[in-house]
């Protein structure tokens, strides 16, 4: 998990060297557009450093006081972010009002225009770099990081081909401009609702997606037979670990020695399919087994 924070490194870098080059253009403009721009950069390097603490704390160990890791303190930075994206989106909308109220000339939009393009091109690689990293370490802290670069991508994109068609236009296009802003305020509301929406629903135990419980099923198919018989199945995720709990029906007169080989024998098959598994599995004897229906599987 440490190996994670090298890569919220280079986001916070990132985000300060995008963040000089954006407030550059917009002094150069004057374009709300690139304020708005420039605003998001602030968010991006405030959620990278609660990003770096978030992961710091889920590399922890395990201790008395939390027997089940730190993991969940990802969605903690997640959900720190999407709040920090909706304070952004409502400063942009306010920033934008205000220039519709009053219009202001623009100026220098062309040297303004290819300093913003030229963050919004180390945006992007980063956002390459830190995409390919969540999966492999399965981290939501920095796929939302990521998917954060990525929005700030598009959002200059749409500021940059906005603005270029208010420097070529008459005059009157410069309202142009602040529409722009309230635009890409609406588009980061929409990524910080979702980043809200998913950071709730780690820190609620939001079951392990489908296709996940579909690997799980096939795993005991393969180390129990085909037959076996097995219900309670509750399965969670906290940070990139997954916590599976199951209970595998046997025939009464089953050895604990073998009732313990095949709960082993399944535990091996799921982890070598789920990566960052924790399963328990519990033996009853089939003649009187409590049958508990399992939840639900999420679609």
């Amino acid at each position: 998990m440490y190996a994670t924070r090298r890569y919220i490194v280079l986001s916070i870098g990132a985000s300060l060297a995008t963040l000089a080059l954006k407030f550059t253009a917009y002094r150069l403009t004057g374009s709300v557009g690139l304020l708005s721009d420039a605003l998001e950069s602030v968010v991006n390097l405030t959620a990278a450093l609660v990003a770096f603490g978030a992961l710091t704390i889920a590399a922890r160990p395990p201790d008395a006081a939390h027997s089940f890791g730190h993991e969940k303190a990802e969605y903690f930075s997640s959900g720190v972010e999407g709040a920090l994206i909706l304070v952004a989106a409502v400063t942009i909308i306010y920033a934008a009002g205000q220039r519709l109220a009053h219009p202001g000339q623009l100026e220098a939009l062309g040297i303004g225009l290819l300093v913003s393009l030229a963050a919004s091109a180390i945006n992007f690689v980063v956002s390459r770099i830190m995409l390919t990293a969540s999966r492999r370490y399965d981290s939501i802290t920095l796929e939302a990081d990521a998917q954060h670069l990525m929005t700030d991508v598009w959002t200059s994109v749409g500021v940059v081909g906005g603005l270029a068609v208010v420097m070529i236009a008459p005059p009157r296009w410069q309202v142009l401009d602040p529409i722009i802003a309230i635009l890409v305020a609406l588009n980061i509301i929409v990524t910080g609702v979702q980043l809200l929406r998913r950071s709730a629903n780690g820190l609620m135990d939001y079951a392990l997606p489908a296709s996940e419980i579909s690997l799980i099923q096939e795993a005991i198919g393969v180390a129990a037979g085909a037959s076996a018989q097995y219900h309670g199945v509750r399965t969670r995720k906290s940070g990139s670990r997954r916590f599976v709990e199951l209970h595998l029906l046997a025939p009464g007169d089953t050895s604990v020695r073998a009732a313990h080989d095949v709960a082993s024998a399944v535990e091996r098959e799921c982890e070598a399919r789920l990566a960052n598994l924790s399963l328990t599995v519990h033996i009853e004897p089939e003649e009187s087994a409590l049958r508990v229906p399992s939840p639900a599987v999420p679609g």
